[in-house]
């Protein structure tokens, strides 16, 4: 059954899928459940579904139910065994087509995976709100800053003594300031996207090399990288800047003394934002600094959050509008000791 091209179209899918026939034996397995299941296609045909789960009996149970065709669907939450005895908690959904005899479907979707496509849709939603709010600000901003910097030129110029000057001043370098803010904010928008091959561990290596000159005693910024990665379209220079930006924080954070380690990776068969890709590149980015303050951890790719007294918070946002231009994800876990930034671009 699985030469069957009928079945092809489920490679395609997210979530695992198991084909069955009516004594509960796999006939076919797509890409994802062996994926999840680490197991492939050869090891999983003929293998009877129960035993692939902490609790047989059950399963046998729901099968003996399709096969009386007591439902055409059912949810149940089951506990499937892995490799090295590890387990995962999976919502499946067992699928009875009304044909007599026909194969059953079963769809299994770890509890983890889920709450991983609602947490990537919700920063995907929320970057996208991002630019639209970044945007519609930068503009509202910046018409009225130039004509506050320009009277304030022409008062300068008509005011008899030299010390109210000063004032004036001050509101001639506050308006620079906060133009040169609006800039940064509106720059992702205004350069054009330059796609060309880009290797990782040039951009890796840039940023290495521009990090250690700011911080050259104390600071070690250790290379993981697989040299398998192969080269993919993109715009080196956007993703330059945004690898610049995390390293930096953590630099900053550290005060130049700790370490960071580049790690890069091929990851196989995984979803972003319930979309399938066969290959994706999986780079790391870990400090050994304080962390993220508690208090702005959910926030820190908002425009304007910093936990850096000083710092725009403009540098995390504008790193994640880089990397899903890329149709990539970046996302972060941070404790005291251990902070990780996890990008997630796809490879041809």
């Amino acid at each position: 059954m699985d030469d069957n091209p009928l079945l092809a179209g489920l490679d395609l899918l997210g979530s695992a899928v198991l084909v069955l026939d009516q004594q509960g034996r796999v006939t076919f397995a797509n890409s994802a459940a062996e994926a999840l299941l680490e197991t492939g296609m050869r090891m999983l045909l003929g293998h009877a579904l129960p035993t692939l789960f902490q609790d047989p009996a059950q399963v046998e149970g729901i099968l003996a139910d399709a096969r009386q065709n007591r439902f055409s669907d059912k949810r149940q939450e089951l506990v499937l065994l892995l490799s090295g005895g590890r387990q995962a908690v999976v919502n499946c959904t067992f699928s009875v087509p009304a044909v007599s005899h026909a194969p059953f479907v079963v769809e299994l979707q770890e509890i983890d995976k889920q709450l991983q496509y609602e947490r990537e849709e919700r920063l995907l939603n929320q970057a996208r709100l991002n630019k639209e709010l970044i945007r519609n600000l930068a503009h509202e901003i910046k018409n009225p800053l130039g004509g506050l910097r320009g009277a304030a030129q022409l008062l300068e110029a008509e005011l008899p003594a030299p010390e109210l000057r000063e004032y004036t001043q001050v509101i001639i370098k506050e308006s620079d300031r906060l133009q040169t803010l609006v800039d940064r904010l509106l720059a992702p928008h205004r350069r054009p996207h330059i796609v060309g091959d880009v290797n990782i561990h040039e951009v890796c290596e840039r940023v290495r090399s521009v990090i250690l000159a700011e911080y050259p005693k104390q600071l070690k910024i250790v290379r993981d990288y697989d040299l398998s990665v192969p080269e993919f379209r993109g715009d080196m220079e956007q993703l330059i800047q945004a690898l610049m930006n995390i390293v930096r924080n953590a630099a900053e954070a550290m005060h130049g003394a700790g370490q960071i380690t580049l790690r890069t990776r091929i990851a196989r068969q995984i979803t972003l934002v319930k979309r399938r890709y066969r290959l994706a590149l999986d780079l790391h980015i870990t400090d050994n600094g304080p962390g993220i303050p508690e208090d702005i951890r959910d926030r820190i790719f908002y425009p304007l959050v910093s936990g850096r007294e000083g710092g725009s918070g403009l540098g995390l946002t504008l790193a994640q509008t880089f990397v899903q231009q890329h149709d990539g994800l970046i996302e972060c876990t941070s404790q005291p000791g251990l902070t990780d930034f996890r990008i997630v671009i796809p490879l041809p």
